[in-house]
């Protein structure tokens, strides 16, 4: 991966990238905004760079170490690919941040068995607890982690659905997903940059969000100019 041949600088091209997965903007307001600092660059450039260095960016941008304290939100929202009803399947702890997500065809035990596998796997331990509203996650939990506790309720579980609303918004304005590879490309570059720069529920105070945007944009410029 290598800046060499674009023709534009290290600091446009992941500006660009920044822009698309960090908020729910099309191509065309990207190129938009960029035009407007007198940048000139098609919208299908960035498509090309953000498809290049987004996935190469999300790789090195530092990840949660996980803890068996940790609780587990669990939730699944139906997205329209190619016009097909298929279901994002998504993980988030008790911080907000994004553990996992997977598109699969299916609502039932076996696609809720694949995600706790994944995240098992994934995450190398197993939670303190797993919160979800949806029965067949019971099901699969008894088969891949009998000893976690469980919970099941619609109320306790606002953490998970609250993460599928940037995506949603995303989804109306690109008017759907074409393919599953893509969208499962695009939520792994779109989840890491969204874990970088949200901070934790827990942190209520402006001062303190304030510096963790100004440490997660230091990390997000450091990520991106590492790539030669």
């Amino acid at each position: 991966m290598s800046y060499k041949n674009h023709r534009f600088p290290p600091q446009i091209i992941a500006r660009a990238v920044w822009l698309y997965f960090r908020f729910p903007l099309s191509l065309r307001l990207v190129e938009e905004m960029l035009l407007e600092r007198g940048i000139v660059v098609s919208y299908e450039t960035i498509r090309r760079w953000c498809r290049k260095f987004g996935a190469a960016y999300a790789k090195q941008l530092r990840r949660k170490k996980p803890s068996r304290k940790d609780i587990w939100h669990l939730d699944e929202v139906v997205i329209s690919i190619g016009g097909q009803k298929h279901w994002l399947w998504r993980a988030v702890d008790q911080d907000g941040y994004v553990l996992d997500e997977i598109v699969q065809t299916r609502r039932d035990t076996k696609a809720a068995k694949r995600l706790l596998v994944r995240l098992l796997k994934k995450q190398g331990l197993s939670p303190k607890r797993i919160i979800d509203k949806l029965r067949s996650y019971g099901a699969a939990k008894r088969d891949v982690m009998p000893a976690v506790e469980h919970r099941s309720h619609k109320g306790l579980n606002n953490r998970a659905e609250n993460s599928h609303v940037p995506l949603r918004k995303r989804e109306r304005m690109m008017q759907g997903f074409r393919s599953v590879g893509g969208l499962q490309r695009f939520i792994s570059v779109f989840s890491a940059v969204r874990n970088l720069f949200v901070a934790p529920h827990q942190r209520h105070s402006a001062l303190a969000t304030h510096i963790h945007r100004i440490r997660a944009m230091a990390q997000w410029k450091a990520v991106t100019a590492a790539i030669a």
